[in-house]
């Protein structure tokens, strides 16, 4: 039997509790059929801890918690502004053992510390406290009528149960984009996190018993896919599910909903984001961009600026630069400082990668950079899931390299002459999640914003997000929007309201 913390000792000498099993009705139990998951060190390839591996029955065991807090301590049984105080505190718990949450993120994940600390878990904090200033904010509408005879308005109710299935490229992110709405709408969760990094979602579970969520509010089911994800997918009472994640595994999803309950879906899936310079640019600006578009958090990122597109007035000094920039970027030890790049996050992640690199070079792409398992991996990294920084010229489409998500830093690069021609190479693609446009022309800048069909669009930077403003995909790369107040819609059923005042009904009714 699983013990029921784990004792993790990180490089940078702390030393993190962290629970292993179910977390439900703010309880942490072992697995109903007593499975484990394993999580390991990207950086090393070492085994960190195991954990409690749900199935169905733990789900079914969640959803009940969760609907009977819905029902007696949550949604409608408690006020908004009660909701938005105890989210609040949860943020500043994240504030506090920040630099824990940090460690273990480091840990379980394999990106940097100091951008786990600073970005990732800033984020989440902020976005826990953007959504407990909106819980007490939310509004129905009255609509004229003849005061004396009819009065109508509509009610802005929370969805009830809400699934909630997030990846593993930005654990504490994406829990805290997908809870932040559902709680302050006044839902209640079940929550799985990815099978590869279950550990923060455990940690912040005692924390947010520690804030004063009442049992059953939040549940967390550690577990596979096929599993536990399944199993919310399918299950006749939850009422919503939000998901991020593959394409191909977000189609199972809606089709699970429409063929069960019809719950509720929003779904953020794949991407291949073009990023376009064109040659009035500022090169010298527009250079970190590019790179930090397609290099942020490994490459392993669903908006990666992963498909760029150079005018060809500039294409060879802009990509001599960029190449040199790349030969810049810190790969290394997720607990130093000078680090940018950490591992990938698995095993079978990293030789995806690399067969996708082994695919650009047999299908005729030019390797200016990487192309490779990074070099310095050595001494105590030496079994650690490494990918150096590559960029590919000569790409189109038809490559893999170019047509396909990667999830790796990975770069294809392709030139181009005119405006028309680069909104119908940056459109030819399934996805539309984000995009990134560099000229110094705002007419122009104006013009693409309109042609390019995507989710998100940067103009003259790239990848920087905030938690006011709305995020998600057009295309296949999903629907529904998280973040911003748009978030909250998604959480929320719309009830109108028509209310009798002074209007008498003959019967039986005459023309």
């Amino acid at each position: 039997m699983l013990p029921s913390h784990a004792e993790l000792s990180a490089p940078n000498g702390l030393k993190i509790k962290v629970p292993t099993g179910i977390f439900i009705n703010n309880e942490f139990r072992p697995a109903k059929k007593g499975g484990e998951l394993e999580s390991f060190y990207p950086a090393t390839g070492e085994l960190l801890c195991k954990v409690a591996k749900g199935t169905a029955e733990d789900v079914e065991d969640a959803v009940q918690a969760a609907r009977k807090a819905y029902k007696t301590v949550w949604g409608r049984k408690i006020s908004a502004s009660q909701r938005g105080a105890i989210m609040y505190k949860w943020a500043e718990l994240i504030e506090k053992n920040i630099d824990e949450l940090g460690t273990l993120e480091a840990l379980d994940n394999g990106k940097p510390k100091w951008m786990a600390t600073t970005m990732d878990l800033a984020d989440a904090a902020g976005c826990f406290k953007y959504y407990a200033g909106l819980a007490d904010k939310i509004e129905g509408r009255t609509m004229e009528h003849d005061d004396n005879m009819k009065f109508a308005f509509t009610r802005v109710e929370p969805i009830g149960v809400c699934g909630a299935i997030i990846p593993w490229n930005y654990p504490i992110g994406m829990l805290s984009w997908k809870l932040g709405p559902a709680l302050a709408a006044g839902n209640t969760i079940v929550l799985k996190p990815a099978e590869q990094t279950p550990l923060s979602a455990l940690r912040l579970a005692e924390l947010a018993v520690e804030a004063g969520f009442p049992p059953g509010v939040i549940n967390v089911v550690n577990g596979l896919g096929p599993d536990v994800g399944n199993a919310i997918s399918h299950h006749m009472d939850i009422d919503k599910v939000a998901f991020t994640g593959s394409t191909i595994t977000g189609r199972k999803v809606m089709e699970a909903a429409a063929k069960t309950n019809l719950k509720k879906v929003t779904l953020e899936l794949g991407g291949k984001s073009p990023v376009v310079v064109f040659d009035d640019v500022d090169i010298e600006k527009a250079i970190p961009w590019v790179a930090l578009a397609m290099l942020f958090n490994q490459g392993q990122d669903c908006t990666a600026g992963s498909r760029l597109f150079i005018q060809k007035g500039i294409y060879a000094k802009f990509l001599a630069k960029l190449v040199e920039a790349f030969k810049q970027h810190g790969v290394g030890d997720p607990f130093s400082d000078d680090t940018f790049q950490g591992p990938q996050i698995t095993k079978q992640q990293q030789e995806k990668i690399l067969a996708y690199i082994e695919s650009g070079k047999q299908q005729g792409a030019k390797v200016e950079v990487g192309g490779e398992p990074w070099p310095g991996a050595k001494g105590q990294f030496a079994n650690g899931y490494w990918v150096a920084p590559t960029i590919f010229s000569g790409c189109k489409k038809g490559m893999k390299i170019f047509d396909e998500e990667i999830f790796g830093p990975v770069l294809a690069v392709a030139s181009f002459e005119t405006e028309e021609e680069v909104i119908e190479m940056a459109n030819d693609t399934m996805y539309g999640l984000g995009a990134g446009i560099f000229s110094e022309n705002g007419s122009r800048c104006m013009r693409m914003v309109s042609a390019i069909e995507a989710g998100t669009v940067w103009v003259n930077n790239y990848a920087l997000l905030s938690n006011a403003v709305p995020f998600g995909g057009m295309k296949q790369s999903g629907f529904g929007r998280e973040l911003g107040i748009e978030a909250l819609k998604e959480y929320t059923q719309l009830k109108s309201v028509h209310w009798n005042v002074n209007e008498t009904l003959e019967w039986p009714p005459k023309a």
